[in-house]
């Protein structure tokens, strides 16, 4: 197991707990009123180490290896995943996955960043930072959902798009811009939920949704904490200065209106229980989509840009 720099205590508490199911295995003891007991004081403390965590400690969690990725909740939620690769016009993006797929009946259109459950993998993957391509192949898939009348679904986690000079070279900016004109009139539900990372334009680039969630222990912003601070001291080392000052966690965007509501993890995050979070986001996603199947596709866009042009202060001048 990988345990964060401020879950030392429960680290201690697992190396216990291994250790006397060692003894069980090697010596033929009963040990499990010791295990029950130590399992309730990981329970505890878990829960101890989880209240009131900071904003820098949240993206510490939203980041954490075990975290469940885009395709685990699609393997996990949704039945006849069928992914559909390229954009028609450069290549296929490894680090945005998407198809069609079936939820309880109902034909979806799925999208999310994927960055990969180890090393080969992420790289593989990027690290989930997309190319124009992977924004093209998004919008492709949008596209053939609004012309089959298929709700879409996007699942974003992303460090940010691809800052290289072949991204750039490809349009980078173009593509995420054009995605967000074209989303903002799709006629048919989008439901955006941001389950890790959520970094600038990257996120943003398949984030337009009717609803957009967070959940608890993810954030949403324009730069990461690294970043800012490496801008603004020349340095990495004022990162948890800058994540409080960015306000980024899902507690700062519900106050501020940017997002609709905040799904609850399990004590611990939702790398403590991939299961029980999946069937809790499934459960969300099937509630939000009656809602919004039953609204008429020209009130679903008016509604959705009003609610967009609502964001932020600003005026015209003559």
């Amino acid at each position: 197991m990988v345990f964060l720099e401020f879950e030392q205590p429960l680290e201690t508490l697992f190396e216990q707990l291994d250790a006397i199911r060692n003894v069980e295995k090697e010596g033929d003891i009963d040990v499990s009123d010791k295990v029950k007991e130590l399992e309730g004081k990981i329970r505890k403390k878990r829960k101890e180490v989880y209240t009131n965590l900071s904003r820098w400690q949240k993206v510490q969690v939203s980041r954490h290896p075990a975290r469940p990725y885009s395709l685990y909740y699609i393997e996990s939620i949704f039945k006849k995943f069928t992914e559909l690769r390229g954009d028609r016009k450069f290549g296929d993006d490894k680090a945005i996955v998407g198809g069609m797929a079936n939820l309880d009946g109902q034909t979806v259109v799925v999208i999310g960043h994927q960055k990969g459950v180890n090393t080969k993998m992420r790289q593989y993957r990027n690290f989930g930072m997309a190319n124009p391509e992977g924004y093209r192949k998004a919008l492709r898939l949008m596209k053939l959902a609004e012309k089959f009348g298929f709700p879409v679904i996007c699942l974003i986690d992303t460090p940010g798009a691809y800052p290289g000079i072949e991204a750039e070279e490809r349009g980078q900016a173009e593509a995420i811009a054009n995605n967000l004109f074209h989303m903002a009139q799709l006629t048919v539900p989008i439901l955006c939920y941001v389950i890790g990372e959520g970094a600038s334009g990257g996120a943003l680039g398949i984030g337009l949704g009717d609803r957009v969630f967070m959940l608890e222990y993810t954030w949403y912003s324009v730069i990461s904490p690294e970043s800012c601070s490496s801008i603004l001291w020349r340095s990495w080392d004022h990162k948890e200065e800058a994540a409080e000052a960015l306000k980024l966690d899902a507690t700062d965007m519900l106050e501020f209106g940017l997002v609709d509501d905040i799904i609850k993890e399990p004590v611990g995050g939702a790398h403590a229980e991939p299961e029980k979070m999946a069937k809790a986001l499934k459960k969300h996603i099937k509630s939000q989509l009656e809602e919004l199947s039953a609204i008429e596709a020209a009130e679903l866009v008016s509604t959705r840009i009003n609610k967009y042009e609502k964001m932020g202060n600003f005026k015209f001048k003559k």
